[in-house]
This record gives structure tokens, sequence and C-alpha cells, in this order.
């Protein structure tokens, strides 16, 4: 899937406008993690190096639903990005009409950011009119927010249809790196889900069963698998109306030939605010009165021996309520243990993103994708919006 990329546009002396991912997490008016931002440079660093005329970014930050909300401006965001550039950032107080064209023109700063799109309503809508409006602002578009490919948002794919469009180094990372897994995956390839729900996963369970060889499952959505194959599960979370499917699951797993590892023991507590109440179980069944919180030692062991033979591993979904550090042992230990095996290792974004960071593995495996629902997608075999509407090579 070779797209058109920001190698491929003629930059001098133009207008650039670049969809980048900065819905970066705030405490207090800080950001509390930059990775976003950082995610984004070498891509405003090459544009920079070909000396446009401006580049002007934008991007959402949070969930203002269509109206201007004073902690969801960019300007932390805009103080960070100077940081990091060690140049001027111009940042404006809105993101398209007159006066925001005239100050991309008259102001002597490179790069200009442009306020939180999602303050209108119809950047989530994906209004072609919006979207016009945006591109009057350029004469080149580059999409470098993987996090939102999957949205027909005005800024992230309706504007491709109105000026000359490519995509950024980090689109082109995670297309590689999460196409290694989706398509050209090297053998023994063992996928790891974990995560709250089943179904947040039934696409890429249903896209991997043709490709994986075996399937470990983790978190909370193993109860409603364990359920499925009639086993006690206590207090622990259940999907209860997707039963059937997961042992639909189970059966056409092992039509294909394909493993599915499901946890042996399990650490349990009677409620979550209570962890002295911890216990491990010595099999696959929790007692009544109790809930699963993550997976035991046996089952670390088990997954781990299924890993260490493995080229291609995909993660995605944490194995217990890592934010939690007494019940964070199974997705700290498979983390690191991913990060000492030589396979190919890409991690989904999301939570899972979120422990890779948390346990420091994040520069040791292949790679931690930045979108979550996006590389969900993308690993469903589904296609994305923001992908689709730029053109192949």
């Amino acid at each position: 899937m070779a797209k058109l990329s920001v190698k491929d546009l003629e930059l001098k002396g133009k207008k650039v406008m670049v969809r980048v991912d900065f819905n970066v997490p705030l405490k207090e008016g800080k950001i509390s993690d930059d990775a976003r931002i950082q995610a984004a440079l070498p891509t405003i660093k090459y544009i920079l190096s070909q000396n446009p005329r401006k580049l002007i970014l934008m991007s959402h930050l949070g969930r203002p639903k269509g109206k201007v909300v004073d902690e969801l401006r960019m300007n932390p965001v805009a103080k960070r990005l100077q940081e990091l550039l060690g140049e001027e950032v111009l940042k404006l107080d809105d993101c398209v009409g007159e006066a925001v064209k005239k100050e991309i023109d008259s102001f002597a700063a490179r790069v200009v950011l442009l306020e939180n799109l999602r303050f209108h309503p119809e950047e989530t809508k994906g209004e072609e009119e919006f979207a016009k409006k945006l591109a009057e602002l350029a004469d080149v578009y580059i999409n470098d927010a993987f996090g939102t490919a999957h949205r027909a948002h005005a800024s992230t794919t309706i504007i491709a249809r109105f000026l000359p469009a490519a995509i950024g180094f980090l689109m082109e990372k995670e297309i590689e790196n999460l196409g290694k897994v989706a398509y050209h995956p090297d053998k023994p390839f063992v996928a790891i889900l974990g995560g709250a729900k089943v179904s947040d996963k039934i696409g890429v369970i249903e896209n991997l069963l043709d490709k994986v060889d075996v399937i470990i499952i983790g978190g909370a959505m193993s109860y409603t698998f364990l359920k499925a194959q009639g086993k006690n599960i206590g207090s622990s979370r259940l999907e209860e109306d997707r039963l059937t499917l997961a042992g639909d699951i189970l059966k056409k797993a092992e039509e294909k030939g394909v493993k599915i590892i499901l946890p042996l023991d399990h650490l349990v507590v009677e409620s979550l605010d209570n962890p002295a109440s911890a216990r491990v179980t010595d099999r696959e069944e929790i007692p009544e009165g109790f809930l699963g919180v993550d997976v035991g030692p046996k089952s670390i062991e088990r997954f781990k021996e299924e890993l260490r033979g493995a080229k291609t591993v995909l993660w995605n979904g944490p194995l217990g309520i890592f934010e939690k550090d007494e019940y964070a042992r199974g997705t700290k230990e498979i983390a690191l243990f991913l990060a000492e095996i030589s396979a190919v290792v890409v991690v989904g974004g999301g939570d899972s993103a979120s422990a890779a960071k948390k346990f420091g593995i994040k520069d040791k495996v292949t790679w931690v994708s930045t979108g979550g629902g996006a590389s969900l997608e993308f690993l469903e075999g589904k296609e994305l919006p923001g992908l689709s509407i730029i053109k192949d090579k």
C-alpha cells in the first residue's frame, strides 16, 4: 500500500498544511505526555528543511463537541512544540476564515498552529464547505495523523479532495509496521489480545484467524471465552451477549488449526478497591464472590512458552488492570519478555501503547502504534478513510 509521500511533493515556497495528531493528555492545563507531538517531529522538520512559505499545523484536542472550550485550546501544545523545534510557533485563535488567512500571511513565523478543529461541529461531520475553508489556507496537504485516519472528518479526509495530498513519515511507518503483521507476517505468528471487551476485538480476531498460528487471550475479555467453555468466572466482567460469538470463534480457530491459549490461573479480588483481598486461583475457574483482575503466574509462564519461538508478535490489549500496580504483573512480565525476544513485535495503540510506555519497552520493540481505534480497524482489514483518499504512488 504505497501512498504518495511528503517526499513526492514540491514543498519549496508553498503553504504546506499538515493534519497532525496533537490530541495529548492534559493535567491542570499542562501536557502530561508529549509522545504524539514527538511522533510528528520527523515530518515537521523535513517540511521545514524544504523551505516552505509556511507550515500550517492543525489538530483536534479532546472532545469539545463543536463548542469553544477554553481548557481545550491548543496553547499548551504550541508552547511545547516551540520548545521542541527551537523556533517560534504562531498559535491562532481559530482555524478558518479571513482573519486566519490574514494572520498566516502577515506574521513572520514559519510555523503556524491552528486552533482546535473540533471547536467547529462541521469538522467531525465531515462537511465539505468546512474542508474547503481549511484548504483555502494552503497549497499542499499532508496527513500525518494516523490516530484519526479511521475518521472521515473534514481535516482528515475531505480536504484531500481540494489540494495535492500525501502522507507524512509517521503515517508511512504505521502502514509499514502494522502491514507487517496484517499482511506479511513471518511464521510462527502469535497474537496477544487483551483488554476489556470481546466486542472491541471481534474484527481483529476474525481477520487474524487465517494468518496467525496462536492467539493468546488475556484481560477481561478472557472471562467471556472461559464462560463460553462452561467455566465458572465468579463475578468477573462478562459480555453475556457475546458468549455465542466467543464459542463460535473457539470453534473456528480449532477448524483452522489455530491454537487459542486462555489463562490457566488468575489473580482475583473480592472488590477492585480491596487489593488486600487478592489471591491466585489454582486453575482456570474463578470462585464465587471473586473477580479476575490479572492473569496468574502459571498463565504468564504458558504465554512465554508460546512467545519464545515466535517470529512475529502482535500485542493488542493489556492482560489485566495494569493501571493499578497491584494488578499489573501479567501485563508487565509479558511486556518485558517481548522486549527480549528476537521477533518482529508490533504493539497496538491505546492501552497497549500506554502499557509499553509504563513498562519502558517502547524503544525495545519493533513498533508501538500511535493509533488505538485506527490500528484496530487497520488490523481488521478495513479501509481507513484518511488513507484511502490519498493517491497511490
